[in-house]
């Protein structure tokens, strides 16, 4: 049955949601006592006025409320009384009439939160006409994924555009927030601040994994980056520990952990950490070469880590924007509280239309560093070395190795280098050089086998930038069969201070 004609009309010309009297009632409150606008000037912009001529009276308030001058009909008239539209409502009359209607100044906050409540409504109805219209036009640069990604964004732009209040602290709340910080330390076991990463000696070093820091953790292929990685987020995952504090739980301990693998399907990297749990080779698993008692094994390991809150998105090439959307998603739904790429090269900068892969990189670690500090969790970025490594003698990685760009040892709070001596060593047996004696020779293969020996199963972690302590060399083991590294004995060389 087809609708009433009425009805039809109301559908298709409804006025967008607004509330003059509301924004009468604050201008109003606003020019009999100027500390209103104090209560609303941290949410409340111009723009979000419905009534276009309130909303240029509420910039000129603004002006000069930042002058320090008093705003009132009378020192406001001059910039009205030529003013078409104020001449539409009543000219610099108007203003007379707004401060003369008032009746309180008391509920002049929550005005200006129903103009701020009504003019999200509008913005909400103006991005899903766009979304629609978007939706319609087959747009071939942009995928209808992408479309999504954008919409999210917007949307949350939207509902965090109100929230400048929280920006802006006073001295006192910040050193209380740190004395609380250092409080859950002292009481905690570890005595770190930040997340364990699970090795002991780099939470000595580091004070654990700290929340809105960008750690850089970088080398040369097949150094162990990604081993070290995972290791750090099953860890994590699998060590959740909830507390309670004035009626509400948080994580303590541990931290949900989501992982944007570019490099390795979410298959790939979960068969890695199935080998590293299950302590058998990743190379037996892939083949299907297991015995009875390792499948058995396998199967246990499986089941323990399905409760883990390990989340893999395998994107290849994601944006920072996507990531970014992906991220709050994740916190939002899960209380996301840390973030692992893997890794930065193969990410893109927002503008895929760049030739300058250095300022695209820039664009990435800025990103990177902005959702650290957005979601308040720490990032860890892997990142692949220049192979200016190679040219050394000595192969241990400097910051100056970092791929592409001086940004990333700029925006990262902690640059962590993987070095196995051993990976260098076992593609570096000598050779008897000509005329030399087989004497010396046997001496140099000694010295090399001695070398061999001591660098088998061993790996370092370089601490080359940390802003929050100091720099180090640690020592793990490393198990190149499961990709697992462990803790090492004395494992940290430390300045003596902190010994």
């Amino acid at each position: 049955m087809a609708e009433p004609a009425t009805a039809l009309e109301n559908k298709m010309f409804r006025t967008p949601p607004h509330n003059i009297e509301a924004e009468q009632a604050l201008l109003g409150a606003i020019l009999v006592n100027n500390q209103t606008y104090e209560k609303v000037a941290e949410f409340l912009l111009p723009e979000h006025f419905a009534d276009a001529a309130h909303a240029k009276i509420f910039a000129a308030i603004g002006k000069l409320q930042e002058r320090g001058q008093i705003a009132n009909p009378i020192t406001l008239k001059p910039m009205f009384d030529q003013d078409e539209l104020l001449r539409d409502v009543g000219g610099a009359q108007y203003l007379v009439q707004l401060a003369a209607n008032i009746i309180s100044v008391i509920n002049a906050a929550d005005y200006g939160y129903i103009i701020y409540e009504l003019f999200l409504r509008r913005q909400l109805i103006t991005l899903g006409e766009d979304v629609v219209n978007e939706a319609y036009s087959l747009d071939l640069e942009h995928s209808a994924r992408e479309h999504i990604e954008r919409t999210e964004k917007r949307l949350y732009d939207l509902v965090t555009s109100g929230e400048g209040s929280e920006t802006v602290k006073t001295f006192k709340d910040a050193v209380n927030t740190a004395l609380s910080h250092a409080e859950a330390a002292y009481k905690r076991a570890g005595k770190l601040a930040g997340v364990s990463s699970g090795f002991d000696s780099m939470d000595r070093l580091l004070g654990g994994l700290h929340p809105s820091d960008l750690l850089i953790l970088a080398g040369r292929p097949s150094m162990g980056k990604t081993s070290l990685a995972t290791n750090i987020a099953f860890y994590c995952a699998s060590h959740i520990k909830w507390a309670e504090k004035n009626g509400k739980k948080f994580i303590d301990e541990g931290a949900v952990v989501g992982f944007f693998s570019l490099e390795m399907s979410a298959e790939q990297l979960a068969a890695r950490i199935l080998s590293e749990q299950s302590g058998i080779a990743s190379e037996k698993i892939r083949r299907g070469d297991l015995s009875n008692d390792e499948f058995q094994k396998l199967v246990e390991s499986t089941q323990t880590l399905n409760t883990l809150q390990l989340y893999i998105d395998d994107t290849p090439a994601i944006t920072v924007t996507a990531l970014r959307t992906r991220a709050r998603r994740l916190k939002r739904q899960f209380n996301l509280g840390m973030i692992i790429v893997d890794y930065l090269q193969l990410m893109r900068g927002s503008s895929s239309k760049t030739d300058n892969r250095v300022q695209e990189i820039s664009e990435i670690t800025r990103g990177l560093k902005a959702i650290a500090k957005e979601l308040h969790v720490p990032v860890i970025a892997l990142s692949q070395l220049s192979r200016a490594v190679e040219n050394r003698d000595n192969k241990r990685p400097q910051l100056a190795d970092l791929r592409e760009s001086g940004s990333i040892e700029q925006d990262a709070d902690v640059v962590m280098f993987v070095y196995r001596e051993e990976y260098y060593l076992k593609r570096d047996e000598p050779a008897q050089k000509a005329g030399e004696s087989t004497e010396k020779f046997l001496e140099r293969m000694q010295d090399f086998q001695q070398r061999c020996e001591k660098a088998e199963g061993m790996a370092e972690v370089i601490i080359a930038k940390q802003r929050h302590g100091p720099i180090g060399t640690i020592t793990l083991c490393f198990d190149g069969s499961t990709t697992r590294f462990y803790n090492a004995v004395d494992s940290a060389y430390l300045p003596e201070q902190y010994e």
